[in-house]
């Protein structure tokens, strides 16, 4: 019998901890692969982005690691056979950088919590500082008159009972980080910012005790003021400069509708929505899944994900998107990607590799940084060891040594080039670019050259009606009402053009002729040319207006048979994009395996001398090896699968997100939308950043070339110290943020749309 004086057994002390569901964490990488994105606490330099990714790359089964300074995130790709998403917690904490799942509605409250965090701490500087700068103005007074040591001594005193807990409080993120990063037997910009302001006030504390003339409070306390100051300013910079792939991430639904076999409707997480399944979008939701319209019709907004402004009219057969936002009507959709392999899923996460890829000047920069964190304190040491050596008294000695340790702080060669990165990243993306390349913005700036594929390239992917100006309203229509009846591609497009939606009763199709049907007692028929009794000499007219293009034929009863051009045409901005890359000294070929006379007709249509048809992806390669040998650096547009050979052959590509996928993979950045001013823009966007890293490079080069002598010397005070050093750090962020006035995105008005906005009618 159990005593009742025993302690009763806890059944809830006995449970395991309840497991996290990783699936909504998680996506499908190549290879069996899965990708973890994390939120990470105390990222605040280059050395720790350098921490994280080689503690990370030495657990077994995690193939790489990648950290975004701007947005404070990790993305880890991992071997699921190998390790469990907790072990890559466990490892993060280990390393002292605590971490969870990224979640943009607690990232969004994490960061306005630091910043209301640092802002409450520059507070306490600020009032401590002003209320010591009071005293010591007495004491400077009156150390040049008549001031007794008791009095003196009693001033000091009192600001060391201002200052001390002030600076206990407010230095607190420099103290916190500093630390973590000796945990970690590691050191990071923070290490001698907190050794400096100790220091400061070691020695205000071991001048009060010896009644010196001088102590330094104030100048620790401001000193930490403007640190404070310039790391407030920054974190509010980087959420300027961060936000686009969080607000993506807003665009996701958490939950979507889904239709039963029998017609209920149940609200479920879009983590179990598995594809073949039926969802309901009602109006004025945002669709949570990629798919295919099974039911209905209404208009979609797709501005946030494509960048397209006029909603589109989707129907049965039509694709929409997770993130786009439904207009009237109740739509029935078949799911074909959920949580994993959506459109904004995938824009998300080229957004966010963009920003945390390293390209080459950036690991140049890393390097130059992760450098500095011994040659920083060598050179106070050294600093303070010489003045010793030249007989100064060893209290002004480590005065000096202070300034050095602070000014020399490589904050600003930290910034320097993932400030422009992230800034050039969300610049290309309000532009409907999304690189897939680390060192994409390097390779797009050295560009001479573009060479573009015409089909679904430089022409729209689909067959359009191209003589519709000539055909009557009412027959058009009927035609296309009949065209409604066959699966043939350019009935199809006629019917789209006619914006058909009612198909004649009993309609006959006769496989590779055409379609005909009984209307008012008169036969209708749509098809070819013989189907429809048309002779070649009645279609000579036509066809010598459009030689690129499919004729179709419509004839009613015994009337005069009517003549419809199909083909592809120009995409609106084509000729504008052309001319905007040769203003910019880019030489522009076309490389298409289309016929001769359709390619001709479009060279000549956007003025282009160079061009060839019929050529096979190894006539491409052989192209663009010859142009490579030539000096030249090509930039490829292309869209099809027989493209990606020459896209992964150029110097660097880029593929508009209807082509292939195999194409995309090949590219190392992808475009939305309809239209091709993308392409001239990312050359303008890339050429700007690489000036502007140049530039920032450059700033703290320079400002490190004249600070540190200058400290050394003697001739600045910890407080100018810590000026110049936040200064230098915000001055590089600035001149990255001068890279928004740069190819700013196009008007609402002079934007064509997916949904079918008037076309440039020129055939291809």
């Amino acid at each position: 019998m159990t005593s009742l004086s025993a302690p009763l057994a806890s059944p809830a002390a006995d449970l395991p901890p309840p497991e996290r569901d990783w699936t909504a964490y998680t996506t499908a990488e190549d290879g069996g692969r899965r990708r973890l994105e994390l939120a990470v606490e105390g990222i605040t330099c280059a050395a720790c982005m350098g921490d994280i990714e080689r503690g990370l790359k030495r657990v077994q089964g995690i193939a790489s690691a990648r950290v975004n300074l701007a947005s404070r995130r990790v993305v880890v790709v991992y071997d699921p056979g190998a390790l469990v998403p907790d072990r890559i917690l466990d490892r993060m904490k280990a390393i002292g950088y605590p971490a969870q799942p990224f979640d943009p509605a607690a990232r969004r409250d994490g960061r306005s919590a630091e910043s209301k965090r640092l802002l409450k701490c520059l507070g306490v500087a600020g009032f401590g500082g002003m209320n010591v700068m009071l005293m010591s103005v007495s004491v400077w007074s009156g150390n040049v008159t008549d001031i007794t040591a008791e009095t003196r001594d009693f001033f000091h005193w009192m600001s060391a009972l201002v200052a001390i807990p002030c600076v206990a409080y407010a230095a607190r993120p420099f103290y916190e980080s500093a630390l973590a990063a000796i945990r970690r037997r590691a050191v990071n910009m923070d290490v001698p910012i907190s050794i400096g302001i100790t220091l400061a006030m070691a020695l205000s504390v071991v001048n009060t005790l010896t009644h010196a003339h001088e102590a330094y409070f104030d100048s620790a306390l401001m000193l930490l003021f403007f640190l404070l100051l310039g790391r407030f300013l920054d974190e509010n910079m980087r959420r300027r400069t961060a936000v686009e792939a969080e607000t993506l991430a807003t665009l996701r639904a958490d939950s979507a509708v889904r239709m039963g076999e029998d017609g209920t409707l149940t609200e479920v997480p879009v983590s179990r929505i598995r594809v073949g399944d039926r969802v309901l979008v009602r109006p004025g939701e945002r669709v949570a899944v990629d798919g295919i319209v099974r039911v209905g019709t209404s208009e979609i907004d797709t501005s946030l994900v494509t960048g397209e402004t006029t909603p589109a009219t989707v129907r049965r057969g039509d694709m929409v998107h997770a993130g786009t936002l439904n207009g009237f009507g109740n739509l029935t959709v078949e799911v074909t990607a959920a949580a994993e392999g959506t459109l904004v899923a995938e824009i998300e996460r080229l957004i966010a590799e963009a920003q945390s890829a390293k390209a080459g000047t950036m690991r140049l920069a890393d390097r130059a940084a992760k450098a500095y964190a011994p040659i920083v304190h060598s050179a106070a040491a050294l600093t303070f060891l010489g003045w010793m050596a030249v007989g100064v008294h060893w209290n002004e000695a480590l005065v000096i040594a202070i300034a050095v340790l602070i000014i020399t702080c490589p904050c600003a060669l930290a910034l320097a080039i993932p400030a422009v990165q992230v800034v050039a990243a969300g610049r290309l993306f309000r532009n409907g670019i999304l690189l897939n390349a680390g060192d994409g913005i390097e390779r797009l700036a050295a560009v001479d050259t573009v060479v573009f594929d015409k089909t679904g390239t430089l022409t729209s992917p689909e067959p359009r009606l191209l003589n519709a100006a000539s055909v009557p309203a009412d027959a058009l229509a009927r035609a296309g009402r009949l065209a409604l009846g066959s699966r043939h591609p350019l009935a199809r497009a006629l019917a789209k053009a006619a914006d058909a939606s009612d198909p004649f009763d009993a309609i006959r199709e006769t496989a590779g002729e055409g379609v005909h049907a009984m209307h008012d007692g008169e036969t209708l028929r749509l098809g070819s040319l013989a189907f429809c009794a048309v002779e070649d000499d009645d279609a000579a007219e036509v066809r010598d207006a459009h030689p690129s293009a499919s004729l179709i034929a419509f004839r009613e009863g015994s009337r005069a048979p009517l003549l419809f051009a199909l083909g592809q045409s120009l995409k609106s901005d084509a000729a504008e994009t052309i001319a905007r890359l040769k203003q910019r000294g880019c030489a522009v070929e076309i490389l298409s395996g289309d016929r001769t006379p359709a390619v001709a007709e479009v060279a000549r249509a956007l003025d282009v001398a160079e061009w060839r048809a019929e050529v096979d992806p190894t006539a491409k390669i052989a192209r663009l090896e010859t142009l490579k040998a030539e000096g030249r650096r090509v930039l490829m547009v292309g869209d099809g699968l027989n493209d990606a050979p020459s896209l992964a052959a150029a110097h660097v590509s880029l593929s508009p997100v209807t082509g292939a996928h195999i194409a995309q993979a090949a590219s190392d950045a992808v475009f939305l939308g309809e239209r091709l001013a993308p392409v001239a823009v990312a050359l303008e966007v890339a050429r700007a950043a690489r000036r502007l890293m140049s530039e920032n490079l450059a700033i703290a080069v320079v400002y490190n070339a004249l600070a540190v002598p200058i400290a050394v010397l003697g001739y600045v005070t910890p407080l100018i110290a810590a000026l110049a050093m936040s200064g230098s750090s915000l001055i590089v962020t600035v001149n990255a943020l001068r890279l928004r006035r740069v190819a700013k995105p196009p008007a609402a008005a002079a934007r064509s749309t997916a949904s079918g906005a008037p076309a440039t009618e020129t055939p291809a």
